[in-house]
């Protein structure tokens, strides 16, 4: 599948969702500096590291963001972002390697936005990654059940 420009891809997502949602500023949720040490901090408290691969101005990346893993990582989710097409800055990888959000994403095969993936401290992938939103009327469920397994696949190590 070819990927959508950001206008095309705005501009079809606004035709499927409320303007609200399509318009609204994309909410921060922190990049990583380092995935390495993002993944043990997570991994000392028994708890995945939940990365969610976005694209600025996407209003389902914003949706997963600001109304799942915002408040989540409040509740102490170790949830993080980066951007498929960030080159500028330094995101060091699972292995301590010099990166950027778009490199990682394609090394991860996150080319399609939102994605959300759960890892452990190794830089492995506990459950089945979430890619896109289906159904907004689901998808809490969809991502308390890919935490839930995730958390299950810690434990079981």
């Amino acid at each position: 599948m070819k990927m959508l420009t950001r206008r095309r891809f705005a501009i079809l997502a606004g035709a499927v969702l409320s303007p609200a949602v399509a318009l609204a500023a994309d909410t921060a949720l922190p990049v990583p500096a380092s995935l390495k040490e993002a993944s043990r901090l997570a991994g000392a408290r028994k708890e995945p590291l939940v990365l969610l691969v976005s694209l600025p101005g996407c209003p389902y990346c914003e949706l997963v963001r600001r109304n799942y893993l915002l408040p989540m990582r409040t509740e102490g989710l170790h949830a993080w972002q980066i951007d498929v097409t960030d080159r500028r800055h330094t995101v060091f990888d699972f292995q301590g390697r010099a990166s950027s959000g778009a490199v990682l994403a394609a090394q991860f095969a996150a080319t399609f936005t939102p994605t959300v993936l759960f890892f452990s401290a190794q830089g492995t992938e506990l459950a089945d990654r979430l890619v896109g939103v289906a159904s907004a009327d689901f998808y809490g469920g969809y991502l308390d059940d890919a935490i839930s397994r995730a958390r299950a696949a810690l434990g079981a190590r």
